[in-house]
């Protein structure tokens, strides 16, 4: 039987690949050179990043202060929140201050707010004279503020006898913020004692000076001891970091609404006052 032919088999062509020539990039648009460069002398720039830092800052109030009482706002320099319904403003100051450096005090000023009086404490109980007193008495008033001074009251001891304590370390005089009576505690007596030796204090002074005398308390205690009681004397109420005063307008003459505020040419917190009225009011109850 003859062989059988084979069909050969058929090969595919091979298809060789070539390397196609790679295209040149389009050069990079002049304008867009320029727009880069702009941006990057942008981002380098210090008033950039102090642009977008004020910006953060401004923010960051915003979001700290959205929902909050827009009457009570962040004062940067005094470092605490300050009631913006009033316009005259003062401190108090003791021994735990330290020495003050009145000029600078005097000096220091955020939009409207200014330190225009102080309180000076002079003395505590029938002993107790506060030793930087007579330097802040002689100071503070070269320096152009309005000066006060303050007597810790002990209710244990005579009233009269600490209202003489007292006017014989202060002279009064003209020109100077009625004396005060800080009353903050009962120290062991009733409430009905401690009044009695506080109106022999305040009847004392108010008739040796001719000055009707301020009482200074806190809130809490005003509430509890002196609420309807010695009525006829101007009130200065503690209250802290709050928007508003708890209490009648009415009543009360000056406002102490924190004891956190950072004062230039004080070394220590000092605590930061209101008076409820304008400054025509407050020259009216100075000592004539």
């Amino acid at each position: 039987m003859p062989p059988t032919k084979r069909n050969p088999a058929v090969k595919k062509p091979v298809t060789r690949k070539t390397n196609p020539r790679k295209k040149k990039p389009k050069p990079f648009p002049m304008q867009w050179k320029v727009a880069i460069a702009g941006l990057l002398l942008i981002l380098l720039s210090p008033l950039y990043y102090g642009y977008v830092l004020n910006g953060f800052v401004a923010t960051w109030r915003w979001i700290k202060d959205w929902g909050q009482d827009p009457n009570y706002r962040t004062y940067e320099s005094f470092n605490i929140k300050i009631p913006k319904k009033f316009s005259v403003h003062g401190i108090d100051v003791s021994y735990y201050q330290g020495k003050i450096d009145w000029p600078k005090v005097k000096a220091m000023k955020e939009d409207e707010v200014k330190v225009s009086f102080a309180f000076i404490k002079a003395t505590e109980g029938l002993l107790q004279v506060d030793p930087y007193f007579q330097r802040n008495w002689r100071e503070a008033p070269k320096a152009g503020i309005v000066c006060g001074a303050y007597h810790f009251f002990r209710p244990k001891k005579s009233g009269k006898a600490q209202a003489k304590f007292f006017l014989q370390v202060v002279n009064i005089e003209k020109g100077d913020l009625p004396p005060v009576v800080d009353i903050e505690t009962l120290d062991g007596v009733s409430p009905l004692r401690m009044r009695l030796e506080l109106s022999d204090f305040l009847t004392y002074v108010e008739m040796k000076t001719k000055v009707r005398p301020i009482i200074y308390t806190g809130l809490k205690f005003y509430e509890d001891n002196l609420e309807g009681k010695l009525d006829e004397y101007p009130l200065w109420i503690a209250h802290y970091y709050q928007p508003k005063l708890r209490l009648d307008k009415s009543k009360w003459q000056f406002w102490q609404h924190s004891d956190k505020a950072k004062i230039n040419g004080i070394g220590h917190v000092v605590d930061f006052n209101a008076f409820n009225g304008d400054s025509t009011s407050l020259a009216e109850m100075l000592v004539k």
